[in-house]
């Protein structure tokens, strides 16, 4: 059967490069928390936190530091015990990205398990197997740096929860194949009264000197310190660089320092936007007397301010406006880069092959009967892109079994499903919104419905409250009648949105189901799955 509605886009709902030689921040309006960045020639690469979603580790390329677009994943699947089940907030923390021996190279550091370290020949290519470089608790927020005498060494920050220690960094000798931590190393720096919450810290050397850049004062409210020394052990002078002064800019700190071929240097930051996750931000850096400037230098001091608009960087070229990829049509072997799940993917949970140019995602039972979406491994995720935009999906819910379920979901602590629920009885069919926690589901609206094909909305407005219409032909949509809903975070994340599949079966009591519904689940068919401008605001 040939695609019975087809996506509307209208344009992309976030573009930073303004198409006349200027750029406007963030230059990524999405969830890339923490990000590190590099260049090597005329490419610049970017990795940013994923914490404990599969795939993890995003790679992000670009030509000029405005235009980007999702290349790659460094980890598939997560080799650690309990990725079988979400692990919200654990996992993939603050990652540091470097080019050396010519080969690209990422540390990261889990709170629970140590510092590990995947490196590659080519970053759009495999990455090798997680290494643990040093196994601790606490040991967070790492960056390598190799130095000019062929010593290498590794910075860290403490997360106080698992370790105790908190607002300091330690430096530690390193062996130069990345492989292990000579002995402990000795900490840097630590003042918690001028810097509070030290962590993120990414090291480099310029003109002699060693320079640690790293975040203070908290991730909602904190500012940019960098630090300097002539010696990589100290001791450092310190300075504040980035603050949010008199910006709409909260907390403009922890990212990357690159240097161009043109001799221009710019910073790539997060800003905290709450539903939205930690958008990415880039600020112009002049360095005067040793010390980098960024953005804006208000007050004359070094001290600078977020730029909301600058002139683009100078490499030498005009390249076209891209962005990362957020619709798909399922028409690939493979499914877009943009997806994560929320754990170690099954093949049994989905195919691209079973119905050419369709997702057909299975019906997964619940792993306990108390679980909600919350606990639920098998969501198919992406960020928001914008602070509003409208997703769209065509489902075929006609293999949806008894007492199964498929829909659009917007994720986070609190979460809303817009859904086609096969119920056993004689009701049949129903749409259904419902809204969710980590502890209970309510339904809060419903429909009875016999269509097989519905094409389902999410519209997220600025501020990220959700509103939910749903539409029989592409054409025509019914907007729910229920106030919005307020898009919130997860654990260190943004909200998301997505799709997903399941039946309120046990996974452990196998009795409950029939010999036929035990070898065949039912399924939803996702015929496409498209993100575009909200045109009503």
């Amino acid at each position: 059967m040939k695609k019975p509605i087809k996506a509307k886009f209208t344009k992309e709902p976030w573009t930073a490069d303004l198409g006349d030689g200027n750029y406007k921040n963030p230059v990524l309006h999405a969830d890339y928390s923490d990000p590190d960045v590099i260049r090597v020639g005329e490419d610049f690469y970017m990795t940013a936190s994923s914490f404990g979603h599969i795939p993890g580790l995003p790679i992000l390329h670009s030509k000029d530091l405005v235009n980007w677009r999702l290349i790659n994943h460094a980890i598939q699947r997560m080799p650690l015990e309990g990725y079988d089940r979400p692990q919200h907030g654990n996992g993939v923390w603050a990652p540091s990205l470097r080019y050396h021996d010519s080969r690209y190279w990422i540390f990261y550091g889990d709170p629970d398990v140590g510092i590990f370290m995947t490196s590659a020949e080519d970053p759009a290519g495999e990455w090798s197997e997680l290494h643990l470089v040093h196994a601790g608790k606490g040991l967070i927020d790492t960056c390598p740096f190799w130095d000019d005498d062929g010593r290498a060494y590794l910075v860290h920050a403490f997360a106080k929860s698992r370790s105790g220690l908190k607002h300091r960094l330690r430096l530690c000798p390193m062996s130069p194949d990345g492989t292990r931590l000579l002995d402990e190393g000795q900490i840097i720096f630590h003042d918690s009264q001028r810097h509070p919450t030290l962590e993120g810290p990414k090291m480099y050397k310029r003109e002699g000197y060693y320079y640690v850049f790293a975040p203070a004062g908290g991730v909602e409210t904190g500012w940019q310190t960098v630090f300097r020394s002539a010696s990589p052990y100290g001791p450092y002078e310190d300075w504040v660089v980035l603050l949010q002064g008199s910006s709409q800019v909260n907390g403009p700190h922890q990212g990357g320092w690159v240097e161009l071929e043109s001799g221009e240097s710019w910073f790539m930051h997060f800003q905290d936007k709450g539903a939205y996750g930690r958008i990415v931000h880039l600020q112009p850096v002049a360095w005067v007397d040793g010390w980098p400037v960024m953005g804006n230098a208000v007050d004359g001091n070094g001290v600078g301010e977020p730029l909301q608009q600058y002139r683009k960087p100078d490499v030498g070229s005009n390249y076209p406006v891209t962005v990362p990829v957020a619709s798909d049509d399922f028409s690939a072997l493979t499914l877009g880069l943009q997806w994560q799940w929320q754990a170690n993917p099954s093949d049994s949970w989905y195919s691209l092959s079973q119905r050419p140019g369709w997702l057909r995602l299975f019906s997964q039972p619940r792993l306990n009967m108390e679980d909600t979406l919350f606990q639920a491994p098998h969501l198919l995720l992406q960020k928001f892109t914008a602070p509003s935009f409208r997703a769209c999906t065509l489902l075929d819910v006609s293999a949806v079994s008894d007492r199964g379920e498929a829909g659009l979901i917007v994720f986070g602590y609190h979460y809303a499903a817009l859904r086609v629920y096969s119920s056993s009885s004689a009701d049949a069919r129903k749409l259904q919104l419902v809204h969710g926690n980590e502890e209970q589901e309510t339904v809060v609206w419903e429909l009875p419905i016999e269509a097989e094909h519905i094409v389902l909305r999410a519209d997220v407005h600025h501020g990220a409250g959700c509103s939910f219409g749903y539409s029989l032909d592409g054409e025509h949509f019914e907007v729910l009648n229920v106030p919005l809903f307020q898009a919130m975070v997860s654990k260190w994340v943004g909200a998301k949105i997505g799709l997903y599949a399941k039946e309120d079966f046990i996974k452990e009591n196998p009795t409950t189901k029939t010999i036929k519904e035990q070898l065949l689940p039912g399924w939803a068919d996702v015929g496409w799955f498209n993100i575009s401008a909200l045109d009503i605001e």
